[in-house]
């Protein structure tokens, strides 16, 4: 078997170490052996392998041996900088640079090498953390999205682990307990454990070496939040998941956590029985799903995207849309045209001001559901729509079916019914021509800059996570 390229070199500055400590040149160790001196040189410097034959001469006029020659650690401190350097500069992540290679030479200093090689360390850290561009990042979310459309949004293997662990808790029907959540991390070995200086940039942080489950404090007594962060949490452990390899990967794990703590706070049993019974009473609505669970809205309605075509055959929509018409959250199997930019990418597009997504922050009365027919393109769709508030700012949670799956729901009697022809310009993104002959020229808008658009998409193998500050807050409660 053909020896590698490192070996060769590791083999090479071997031999040079080896000659050079018995003083001979090139010329002279190549007469000594049989050799020319230029073809020794193709071996010091990695690129021929030799004989057997050779390697046991040249052992012998240095005063060595085979087995040492064919050592697989450097000779010395300089070698050893030099093969990383060799092995750094062949890699392909620096050859997608386009950048030279530096020649190394008898004059080049050790701090020099030491300088390059920590430029080189840096840049393979940064090829291994989960790094994408915002462009890379959309299409890895897209790429998700479309794949999980054709399963309906439906995992089976994660409902029925989901399952497997709330039986095994002795959960049987009703909302999960925060009680039975704690019995279920220490079914697994946690102890879950709310601490008011949890670092900024996540959520929860999970102590693996001591098996603990860091929380925030419950800003809404009895909310569900807390029990969702720590099934998440959970989860990573169960669905076996490593540190991720690239985004497309942290996106996958997130989608599957999130999915395992929706299987356990809505069961695949119990969800199925309540909605087909709603079905059959043709009064299917998300806030009952809501509520007969003791979850938020956004849950209920992404819960059902898992659930309704998968085992009622009902295909749907779900969208979550910011105050100011955006969509931040998106499923659809239904055939809904949604807007998109040039990569397929829905989210952060601005949906059409005739779906009722966007024109229920106008009504009056925000506290209940609201229901419209939508007339489009590809058909007419029915929909439900709630809205909300959060700290940074207003949302709407919308799930919606075509015309004809509207009869199993609860609000199919709807008057209300709006006609939307997007992406035709002319729907509501183009003033009326009047409009435009009136103020075209005459106006002079000062544009809100979107901080967003100046920040750098979050990095690392746990994106936007600051390890400093998880760290830091690890050795503070390590000995808690």
């Amino acid at each position: 078997m053909a020896a590698s390229s490192l070996e060769l070199t590791t083999l090479g500055h071997r031999i040079r170490h080896h000659r050079l400590a018995k003083g001979f040149t090139l010329d002279e160790l190549g007469a000594v052996v049989g050799v020319a001196g230029s073809q020794l040189s193709l071996i010091e410097n990695g690129k021929r392998e030799p004989k057997l034959s050779l390697l046991q001469g040249i052992a012998t006029a240095t005063g060595t041996d085979v087995t040492e020659l064919l050592s697989p650690e450097p000779p010395n401190r300089r070698a050893a900088l030099e093969i990383e350097l060799e092995r750094a500069q062949a890699s392909p992540v620096f050859r997608r640079l386009g950048v030279p290679p530096v020649k190394i030479t008898k004059g080049t200093p050790d701090e020099t090498l030491e300088s390059i090689l920590g430029l080189h360390r840096e840049l393979q850290r940064r090829e291994r953390e989960a790094i994408a561009t915002p462009e890379e990042a959309r299409r890895a979310n897209t790429e998700l999205r479309l794949a999980m459309r054709t399963r309906d949004n439906h995992l089976p293997e994660i409902e029925a682990l989901a399952e497997k662990q709330l039986k095994a808790a002795g959960h049987v029907a009703g909302a999960l307990t925060h009680r039975t959540v704690s019995i279920m991390a220490s079914q697994l070995g946690f102890e879950l454990i709310f601490a008011g200086d949890l670092p900024h940039s996540v959520r929860s942080v999970s102590d693996l070496e001591n098996g603990r489950i860091y929380l925030p404090p419950a800003s809404i007594p009895g909310g569900h939040g807390l029990r969702s962060m720590a099934l998440q949490a959970m989860a990573h452990r169960l669905l076996g998941h490593r540190r991720p390899t690239d985004y497309a990967d942290f996106l996958q794990q997130r989608l599957e956590i999130n999915y395992y703590a929706a299987c356990c706070l809505m069961p695949l049993t119990a969800s199925v029985a309540f909605l087909q019974q709603a079905k059959r009473d043709r009064n299917l609505a998300v806030e009952d799903f809501r509520d007969a669970f003791g979850v938020t809205h956004e849950a209920a309605g992404m819960r059902m995207t898992n659930l309704l075509t998968a085992h009622l055959d009902i295909p749907l929509h779900f969208l979550r849309v910011d105050g100011n018409g955006a969509i931040s959250r998106v499923y659809e199997n239904d055939g809904l045209p949604l807007p998109m930019d040039v990569t397929g990418a829905v989210e952060g597009q601005i949906v059409c001001k005739r779906f009722l997504a966007r024109s229920a922050f106008e009504e009056h009365n925000r506290t209940t559901e609201h229901y419209q027919y939508t007339d489009t393109p590809a058909g007419t769709f029915w929909c439900s729509t709630q809205t909300g508030t959060t700290a940074e700012g207003e949302f709407s949670i919308t799930v919606g079916v075509p015309f004809d799956d509207a009869r199993w729901f609860r609000g199919r009697e709807s008057a209300k019914r709006a006609t939307s022809t997007c992406p035709d310009e002319t729907c509501c993104r183009r003033p009326p021509a009047d409009v435009t002959a009136r103020w075209e020229g005459k106006a002079w808008p000062s544009a809100r800059v979107h901080m967003q658009m100046f920040s750098p998409l979050p990095r690392g193998a746990f994106p936007g996570v600051d390890d400093n500050e998880v760290y830091d807050f690890l050795e503070r409660h390590a000995h808690g």
